[in-house]
């Protein structure tokens, strides 16, 4: 009996992948002429494929439902809110007056500016790509959260300019031509919106977009191309509109936007991580578990200098115990090395401010 290598069924036609066949249609279902002394020749065999409506995604049943759950209208109405305020910013304080926006807003002013379209076109003209290009990095919940409030914002933008009958003639509605209140107004009100935007899940600018997918791979960090792209911005606006003045208070308006961005994100409470290397670890340990009610680690470590032995205790609080802290630390050990620092985000025990209530409960 001969033997060969493998078998493999095909279309429940036996195929020796031990020989050199090349599989297809035609070759399962008739034999080629050329084989020795064919008795008949068959006919080839239909292939029928039937698909289920309801099975896509490599089988998997796809619920609605499931899809449509993972939604928050909390977050749709948060996103409203957030487009309308990114809206008020830049219709109502900066266009009126020539300034830019960062990221593609700016983009789209200039280009409306030039083209005499209005800016909500091209809002949704350059915006649209980026989301769509960053699709599969971001996810369908991050790109559908961006895309609505990018349509809230363009249709209130539009609304503000040609529905609303505000009349922009003398510049600002709310300061006129004041340029640096236009600056800085123009730049908190958006920043807030922005803010929102980020907190609800979404990205109201797609450039944001573009940094994340686009950054690591030519070396740059996602600020730092955003930066970039935000310089070359304001350099054209300057040249093509022959007005340097307008590019530098666009550049006071971005600054303080970015400032609203991180209040609105990080809030109040943002977070310190305090690293503290003591003698008396045990005691400083439990005097800063006692006082803020949280979870307190320590690491092992060893001086370079010295060569001794040392302890560090790590710990997480809200900027407005910092100052607590140290008072006790020193209290404690009037030696200890503390080192603060900024945490950027933080996943587990809160570090927000308890109320007066939560405090007495604890006690």
């Amino acid at each position: 009996m001969e033997k060969h290598d493998k078998t493999e069924i095909v279309d429940c036609t036996t195929v020796d992948v031990g020989q050199n066949t090349d599989c297809n249609a035609d070759d399962i279902a008739t034999k080629s002429e050329s084989d020795n002394n064919a008795m008949t020749s068959k006919k080839p065999i239909e292939k029928k494929h039937y698909i289920n409506p309801k099975v896509k995604n490599g089988g998997k049943k796809v619920n609605l439902s499931q899809v449509l759950g993972k939604f928050s209208p909390f977050n749709f109405l948060m996103l409203t809110i957030a487009g309308i305020i990114n809206a008020t910013g830049v219709t109502l304080f900066l266009t009126p007056v020539s300034l830019y926006d960062g990221g593609i807003s700016g983009t789209s002013f200039l280009l409306s500016q030039l083209a005499g379209v209005p800016l909500s076109v091209f809002l949704i003209a350059l915006n649209l790509p980026f989301f769509i290009f960053g699709f599969k990095k971001m996810g369908v919940k991050f790109v559908v959260y961006s895309l609505y409030a990018i349509g809230v914002y363009s249709l209130f933008s539009y609304l503000y300019q040609y529905v609303f009958g505000i009349n922009f003639e003398g510049g600002s509605p709310l300061v006129g031509h004041e340029m640096i209140l236009c600056a800085i107004f123009g730049g908190i009100v958006s920043g807030i919106g922005s803010g929102l935007t980020i907190r609800s899940g979404g990205a109201i600018d797609g450039i944001e977009v573009a940094a994340v997918v686009i950054a690591k791979k030519i070396g740059l960090t996602v600020g730092t191309f955003v930066m970039i792209y935000n310089a070359i911005v304001y350099i054209l606006a300057g040249a093509l509109m022959h007005n340097w003045v307008l590019s530098l208070y666009s550049i006071v308006s971005y600054a303080v936007g970015l400032k609203a961005v991180d209040f609105v994100v990080d809030g109040l409470d943002r977070a310190k991580a305090a690293f503290i290397i003591t003698d008396k670890c045990q005691d400083v340990a439990d005097a800063l578990s006692k006082e803020f009610r949280r979870g307190i680690t320590v690491m092992k470590a060893k001086g370079h200098y010295s060569q001794t032995d040392k302890t560090v205790i790590y710990c997480v609080v809200n900027r407005f115990e910092v100052g607590k802290l140290k008072a006790i630390v020193g209290a404690i050990d009037t030696r200890a090395f503390v080192a603060i620092s900024d945490v950027s985000d933080s996943l587990g025990s809160s570090v927000r401010l308890r109320s007066k209530k939560e405090r007495n409960n604890i006690k």
